[in-house]
């Protein structure tokens, strides 16, 4: 006997190909997402004495040692921006993509239990996780603009510009880009676990090869066609440009950032959907 799909809410099909991706479903399990939203802010600080105030000790801890080993000892240029703010703003940038990168490149290992006893649309937990990592980025922006404003009283030679206004739009494409290629790698370690294993190498270099503690000028001419493929270039230095006006990548770099974050972002989503079928049988 055939259902008549009409006379229920919501029903549930089976993805038959690539690009039935479903994405509709996310809204109708809104209420889903704030609960899990919830959920990863309080599993991570319940049983803490600090709470949220590791979200201020970390980045400012994590900028002094920057100051000094990168600053005072290696002596890299900050393109005349007080090395303090350059590194902060570094780090308040990496540490939303990459806490959201981490957390959605093991959603199908992590969740596998939950996953296997009830149905709701996967991609809830990596959205719910980009979502909550929003208020380590509040917090830690919050911070920066304090000591930012410090130094701007102190006289330190910053040209904030309108640019700021893009900061919104640079949030978006960081959590698209976290979201797309976390849960690429997501994908890929439900047969692959080798991948669990090099993910920490793999951060470190990423790091390393965004101007996170050098500015984009001391690349290489030659270089920086190929550096900028990374997407992070173009947004922590269109970051550092706004707020200290130094520094910044042409409108092609970032053009070509965008188009690298969708199809990243795209690849993922595709790979994603198709791997959620039958993940149960290799996790």
């Amino acid at each position: 006997m055939k259902m008549d799909d009409d006379k229920w809410e919501i029903v549930i099909k089976p993805k038959n190909n690539w690009f039935d991706l479903q994405l509709g479903e996310i809204w109708q399990y809104r209420d889903l997402v704030l609960m899990f939203v919830q959920r990863n802010f309080v599993t991570v600080y319940k049983q803490t004495i600090l709470g949220p105030f590791w979200y201020l000790i970390l980045p400012v801890f994590t900028t002094i040692v920057f100051t000094i080993v990168f600053g005072k000892v290696a002596q890299i240029p900050t393109d005349n921006v007080p090395p303090f703010l350059f590194y902060m703003a570094g780090n308040i940038i990496w540490n939303y993509f990459i806490t959201c990168f981490s957390a959605t490149s093991t959603t199908f290992l992590s969740n596998a239990n939950l996953f296997g006893k009830v149905y709701f649309p996967r991609l809830i937990v990596p959205i719910s996780t980009v979502i909550s990592n929003l208020l380590l980025l509040a917090i830690q922006f919050a911070l920066f603009l304090s000591f930012y404003f410090y130094f701007l009283w102190k006289g330190a030679p910053m040209e904030p510009n309108r640019w700021i206004l893009c900061f919104p739009i640079l949030i978006l494409q960081m959590a698209f880009l976290s979201v797309g290629v976390g849960i690429l790698v997501s994908s890929l370690t439900t047969k692959y676990r080798d991948l669990t294993i090099a993910l920490g190498p793999i951060i470190q270099l990423w790091m390393y090869a965004s101007p996170i503690v050098y500015p984009f000028s001391s690349v290489p001419d030659w270089l920086k066609p190929w550096y900028a493929l990374n997407p992070m270039v173009s947004i922590v230095e269109s970051f550092r440009f706004s707020f200290f006006g130094v520094g910044g990548v042409g409108l092609d770099y970032m053009i070509g950032s965008w188009a690298i974050t969708f199809l990243l972002g795209g690849a993922g989503l595709v790979l994603f959907t198709r791997a959620e079928k039958t993940f149960m049988d290799t996790v």
